[in-house]
């Protein structure tokens, strides 16, 4: 690689943070990450289904690895009277810890910066101003830190996440926690269950330590449901502690009354496989889904990339994709424009938008569908 005199600051160590460090330091830059968190990042979300920016993400910065997933040849759609339908569709299914742990390690300790909350950004110089009364100017200044980005709420106060009427609730299970009948059911497959006003779903994806053998994998399974935001939400994102979270609840935090009537709802309105996968759960999580949208992506030398900017519903299977192909569309502009910054934002920033639009409106397009429409019900 050889290293040109361009300095990028990252605000934001997740995935998008990763996927347009890597991408940037691949085409030369040199690249800081700055994470609030002071911990290493771990098990955000469970499962995610790969899609072709990531992969090409991963080829552009030589990441060698040659299985990113479980393969699953074929849907099955799981009926309320034990009938199942059956859908040739080949895809690959991973997991957020496996994709984080190849990028995170991919990218230099010494250039990552953990326990750093960003105060303020200075969009005419690129400047970053942290909590700990340190600053970081770059030629580039790149906002990746997610829904509840401080970058966005700073140059685009009046942009916040909008709650969609429904959460997520979420789970995952070591293969051998599972019985044996149920766990046939899902193994290889993507699975779906849907019924009036809800739906679920489930896969495997790679295990501990990013295992890929059988036997040492995870079930990942998602169900959404619809809660009323006044009445309801508040009560279900409050945690076992009382503290009232904004958008989720993370694993084993989950208040023991909330859990207790997830439970006896699945059993109340799942069909048994499913029944099976909620019920062996140790430690389920909820979030919120969003929907967010921005005007613009670029101000000055910042610019926005991944959730800071579109937050795409996850029916759509496209958030983390999207990132990847932020991150990647970022550095083409910069290479074929000499990496002038002004002008490949301005180039880069069209198509940008474009997608994220096109992303958050297919995932509207699929909730409302699958949520806010009275479907067959054969209970």
């Amino acid at each position: 690689m050889n290293l040109i005199d361009k300095h990028a600051v990252i605000i934001g160590g997740s995935l998008a943070g990763l996927f347009t460090g890597t991408l940037l330091r691949a085409i030369g830059w040199q690249v800081d990450i700055y994470e609030r968190s002071p911990h290493e990042l771990d098990s955000r979300g469970g499962g995610v289904v790969l899609q072709p920016d990531v992969v090409m993400a991963f080829q552009k910065v030589g990441i060698p690895r040659d299985a990113l997933g479980v393969v699953a040849n074929e849907r099955y759609y799981l009926q309320c009277d034990g009938r199942i339908e059956r859908m040739p569709m080949r895809q690959t299914l991973t997991s957020w810890n496996l994709l984080y742990s190849l990028m995170r390690r991919q990218f230099p300790d010494e250039h990552y910066h953990q326990g750093k909350v960003l105060t303020q950004v200075q969009p005419d110089e690129a400047t970053a101003i942290f909590a700990d009364g340190t600053r970081e100017t770059g030629d580039l200044l790149i906002g990746a830190d997610g829904p509840t980005s401080t970058v966005r709420q700073q140059l685009l106060p009046i942009h916040t996440p909008e709650y969609a009427g429904y959460v997520a609730y979420r789970g995952l299970i070591d293969e051998s926690d599972l019985e044996p009948e149920a766990a046939k059911i899902f193994t290889e497959r993507f699975v779906f269950y849907d019924f009036p006003n809800s739906h679920i779903l489930a896969y495997v994806i790679p295990g501990e330590n990013e295992s890929l053998v059988p036997g040492e994998r995870r079930f990942n399974w998602v169900w959404y449901v619809n809660y009323e935001q006044e009445t309801e939400l508040p009560r279900l994102l409050t945690d076992k502690n009382g503290r009232r979270r904004p958008y989720s609840i993370p694993p084993g935090m989950m208040a023991p009354a909330i859990e207790e009537e997830m439970r006896a709802y699945a059993n109340q309105v799942l069909v048994e496989p499913f029944q099976r996968l909620v019920e062996a759960t140790k430690e389920p999580f909820v979030q919120s889904i969003l929907d967010l949208s921005v005007p613009q992506m670029v101000f000055d030398r910042i610019a926005l990339v991944g959730d800071a900017a579109f937050i795409p519903r996850p029916h759509t299977a496209a958030s983390t994709a999207k990132a990847a192909a932020n991150a990647i569309a970022l550095a083409d502009a910069l290479v074929a424009h000499n990496h002038n910054v002004p002008k490949a934002l301005k180039a880069w920033e069209t198509d940008q938008l474009a997608l994220g639009m096109n992303l958050l409106r297919r995932g509207q397009a699929l909730g409302e569908r699958s949520q806010f429409m009275y479907g067959k019900d054969c209970r």
